[in-house]
């Protein structure tokens, strides 16, 4: 019986096993911080490992470095000892719907969704703090406490939330947008599937280093194109210089040879193909091509006879006979064969009264008889011929609320036409800066226009409203709180006009502490008298579906699946996707209730390590589910 970890990925621990199966001499052996011996990676070795030539020293490399880039790599490896907290209250629809709203640092969510979401991601959109000088950006410190921090920066919430205004008269303008964006893009690709995309939006400031760190983080050959956004038309209020009217869309994909482009079909212009025939319902219009060629090549088995209407034999050139003039036919002999007997062939004189051959050319088919499916390429930029304009996105807020609230949220028709460049039907979407929650509004509106099944999970952090804003007037304390009335007010709306039958709902959950006590996680640092005293390792105000949350969480199932808790022997059992995991967190759990859910034969069951009745109902544990279902996996937390 296994205890469970209760703490996000490590990723440090992993990325050493991977290198130790390949390279099992450069793992050595090092005392960490607190004493203990730990492995770790000699690295001297791993680069002669690398290398056909002897290795000494460091030498001039191409590479994008900045003041703290290690700093980056270590806080996105570094695991956390926090969960997901559930929020029913703020969710609609919570026991039906696929589709979720988190709540926090995106970093910390990022992390705690590594075991569920891992590869299981097709398509990211964020839209992240373009570093202007007047947005504020996350700076992520997990050393010092709150008040240490609001005394650093003067700029957190009530939550001790980490926000800075980083001023272009910071001497590490660029670097500290640099250290926030590297960990969460890395922790990003994680998540995206084999054949999954991200689409990052950005400004002038900083479309130069993002694509840098883009091509480390996903591979300069995963880069597939920066669209320009003309975003405004005419309008230079916010520009000193020069009118500016775009922005930046960079795409990479995770493995780009995976991806599937939804190329849009394009329509068929009929009068381009001007001859009909009986073939023209199947096959369309056609028009005629010569089979022959003089600036081919000879190739005498090309040079053959085809019979003309009054029995005569048409060779290449309009000659009568073979010879090696340059001339041949583009079709083999066997293939004119058949292009006869298939009406794809013509022989008729031309104007100068000599016979010619001919192969009609079809406009819904191709040559070999296979229908053509004639696409259109998307262009690298947005908003030039499609009316995709910033202003749309005010005038959305103001539908719904009366009022913007926000000064440059993106428009539905952005996002519905980056997410159109894909197969998505039930696929996952993941916005990890959401905002005013437009990519949640845009996913809804495409189900209802195509029946999909597309689901969204949208992260913010609730980043406080100016106590003088029209947002905070209205009631609305942080920008969570807007995205998540927005997405109510959007499915409300989108089901009034459409009547359409898709997930309206959303599951809230916030990021918060771990569930349980530091002794959890430290059990030697306290004796065992002060041990023998602890009731529960597991904090008070915590309830049942709070644990369910972090152990589906470190169990690697996505917090979108069913749910369904039971009562059985007036014990409150918890069961998830049906027997995928079954919980039990009570106290006083005995050999009867253990029996009851194991002829569920569950994968995977958890309890409460101090929750049974008495120490044989804990010890028989493994033998009645050895007995009655030898499958499933036990853990206890």
């Amino acid at each position: 019986m296994k205890k469970l970890k209760m703490k996000s990925k490590n990723l440090t621990k992993e990325n050493i096993e991977r290198i130790g199966k390949l390279f099992p001499n450069v793992i050595t052996e090092i005392k960490d911080e607190d004493g203990n011996i730990t492995h770790a990676i000699d690295f001297e070795l791993l680069q002669q490992e690398l290398s056909d030539e002897i290795v000494e020293g460091s030498k001039e490399r191409y590479q994008l470095t900045w003041p703290g880039k290690k700093e980056a790599i270590v806080r996105a490896n570094t695991p956390i000892d926090k969960t997901l907290r559930p929020v029913k209250e703020d969710s609609v629809s919570w026991e039906d719907t696929e589709n979720l709203y988190i709540e926090g640092d995106n970093l910390e969510v990022l992390k705690l969704l590594q075991e569920s979401y891992l590869n299981k991601i097709k398509c990211i959109y964020i839209d992240p703090p373009y570093n202007t000088g007047k947005d504020f950006i996350y700076k992520d410190n997990f050393t010092q406490d709150k008040d240490e921090y609001a005394e650093e920066s003067g700029q957190v919430d009530e939550d001790g939330n980490r926000l800075f205004q980083n001023t272009e008269y910071n001497g590490r303008f660029h670097s500290d947008w640099l250290t926030m964006m590297y960990p969460r893009l890395k922790l990003a690709r994680n998540l995206l599937s084999e054949d999954g995309v991200i689409f990052v939006s950005i400004d002038d400031n900083e479309v130069h280093n993002l694509r840098k760190i883009c091509d480390e983080i996903f591979g300069e050959r995963n880069f597939v194109n920066v669209f320009v956004w003309r975003k405004s038309k005419g309008s230079g209020n916010d520009s000193k210089y020069i009118i500016v009217e775009t922005e930046y869309i960079l795409l990479y994909a995770k493995n780009l040879e995976n991806v599937k482009f939804n190329n849009q079909i394009k329509s068929i212009d009929d009068s381009k193909f001007k001859y009909k025939d009986e073939y023209f319902e199947e096959r369309g219009g056609y028009n005629l091509e010569k089979l022959d060629r003089g600036s081919k090549g000879y190739v005498e088995s090309l040079d053959f006879g085809i019979e003309a209407p009054d029995g005569t034999l048409v060779f290449p050139n309009n000659r009568n006979r073979q010879f090696n003039d340059g001339w041949r036919w583009m079709w083999s002999k066997a293939k004119v064969e058949w292009g006869i007997k298939n009406g794809y062939i013509v022989v008729k004189k031309g104007q100068d009264d000599k016979w010619n051959v001919y192969n009609k050319v079809y406009a819904k088919v191709d040559n070999e008889g296979n229908k053509i499916i004639r696409t259109k390429l998307y262009r690298n930029h947005i908003g030039f011929e499609e009316n995709i304009l910033n202003i749309q996105a005010n005038f959305e807020m103001k539908r719904l609320f009366g009022n913007a609230y926000f000064s440059f949220p993106k428009p539905t028709t952005l996002l519905k036409h980056l997410l159109n460049m894909f197969y998505l039907n039930d696929e996952v979407i993941l916005d990890f800066f959401s905002g005013s929650a437009t990519t949640a509004h845009a996913v809804m509106e495409l189900n209802a226009e195509d029946g999909g099944g597309r689901k969204y999970i949208m992260v913010q952090l609730p980043e406080p409203c100016d106590e003088k804003s029209e947002a905070y007037k209205a009631g609305f304390k942080n920008i969570a709180e807007i995205g998540k009335e927005r997405i109510r007010r959007a499915g409300k709306k989108i089901n009034e006009e459409t009547g359409a039958d898709i997930d309206y709902g959303f599951r809230v959950y916030r990021v918060d502490s771990s569930n349980m006590k530091d002794v959890y996680y430290r059990p030697d640092e306290l004796d065992q008298n002060l041990l023998d005293q602890l009731e529960s390792n597991i904090k008070e105000d915590r309830t049942g579906l709070d644990l369910l949350t972090q152990v589906m969480l470190e169990a690697g199932l996505e917090l979108s699946l069913p749910i369904e808790t039971k009562k059985i022997y007036g014990k409150e059992v918890h069961f998830v996707a049906g027997d995928s995991l079954v919980a039990c967190f009570d106290e006083d759990v005995d050999e009867k209730l253990v029996k009851e859910i194991a002829k569920t034969k569950p994968l995977k069951v958890v309890f409460r390590d101090n929750s049974f009745k008495s120490c044989p109902d804990r010890i028989n544990l493994e033998e009645i589910f050895k007995a009655i279902s030898p499958g499933t996996e036990i853990k206890v937390l």
